[in-house]
């Protein structure tokens, strides 16, 4: 098997739903992405902060076995800020940050990521399995 099958055969599809906008991603396996997937399906209220992402208060903390201290996250890029417990949906770089974890990425690329930054102010997201 090709080293980008074998990859992809690793990742969790799922759907991120907010309003009417239906984005599409993948989560990586690593510890505290299968710790996300333990806890789908999950309905969050999202803000922004920073002008940079869009985050929300997870019901439990993930874990941070096998996680670096930090990472430097790309626009679309889904992460865990491990200090406050939140998920984090990026759509700016932000550069090295200590307590982030990529767990995956939005499919799409710029199309997700101006779809994040078109929500203003707080809004609720249903992230779920991909059927």
């Amino acid at each position: 098997m090709p080293a980008n099958e074998e990859a992809a055969s690793t990742e969790t599809p799922i759907r991120v739903i907010f309003g009417d906008t239906v984005l599409t991603a993948r989560l990586w396996d690593n510890a505290a992405a299968r710790d996300l997937v333990a806890q789908l399906p999950l309905t969050l209220t999202f803000s922004d902060y920073g002008r940079q992402e869009k985050l929300a208060t997870l019901p439990q903390k993930l874990t941070m076995e096998g996680a670096p201290a930090g990472d430097d996250p790309l626009p679309g890029d889904i992460t865990y800020y491990a200090p406050a417990g939140v998920l984090v949906f990026m759509y700016k770089d932000i550069g090295y940050f200590t307590g982030i974890v990529r767990l995956g990425q939005f499919d799409g690329g710029a199309d997700a990521i101006d779809a994040l930054i078109r929500q203003t102010g707080d809004f609720v997201a249903t992230i779920e399995f991909v059927d």
